[in-house]
């Protein structure tokens, strides 16, 4: 069962007029509240094609940011992320120099990378859909992120935790993002097409 699923719908008579009013499931609705992510447990990372003919997987060790659920109105939920820039890490030094520089982003003049949802919605059971504001390098531009639930638990500190995962491509070139360089044998060394991924554990605030 989904995170904002409402499980009976009943009809109340008020002032003459039929209302449809919906119960919601009382363990759902004990998760509306502000949560915190937290980066120790959760992870942005990021796959491109490399010389037309491997992958490269990064991800960025820096971020913060928060979600707020309404376990009634999923449409009210709404979620916020910073990301460091710099903190990005593909496991060479060398070729991370080289993505925090001007040919890629830049991170001197644009140390954050952001998004801002403006819309959420179920796509059906524990599968969600957040679309938003993603910026990079002072480019704004739309982002839909499909999401999977993946349950709440109490943790032994006695943090309230939610879990959820997902991914999204972009195209890195909508945001600025075009370095490149041609092959010998055809092709460019870095692929235009991202994915995205998300793995988010996000603690309930008091």
């Amino acid at each position: 069962m989904g995170l904002f699923t409402r499980r009976n719908q009943n009809a109340n008579v008020q002032d003459g007029a039929a209302v449809a009013t919906l119960a919601v499931d009382p363990a759902l609705a004990a998760l509306t509240g502000d949560y915190v992510i937290d980066p120790a447990h959760s992870s942005i990372g990021f796959t491109v094609r490399h010389a037309m003919v491997t992958n490269v997987r990064g991800a960025f060790t820096e971020h913060e940011g928060t979600l707020h659920l309404d376990g009634a109105d999923p449409a009210r939920s709404t979620a916020s992320i910073d990301v460091k820039i710099a903190s990005v890490d593909t496991g060479i030094a060398d070729r991370d120099g080289h993505l925090r520089s001007g040919d890629f982003f830049d991170a001197e003049t644009f140390p954050l990378m952001t998004f801002r949802s403006t819309e959420a919605r179920q796509l059906g059971g524990d599968a969600y859909r957040i679309t938003g504001e993603l910026t990079i390098k002072d480019v704004t531009r739309p982002l839909s992120i499909d999401l999977e639930f993946n349950g709440s638990a109490t943790d032994p500190y006695g943090n309230e935790r939610v879990g959820f995962e997902g991914s999204t491509e972009i195209l890195r070139s909508d945001w600025g993002l075009t370095w490149n360089a041609a092959l010998e044998a055809g092709g460019v060394m870095v692929s235009d097409k991202v994915k995205l991924t998300f793995d988010i554990s996000a603690i309930k605030q008091a």
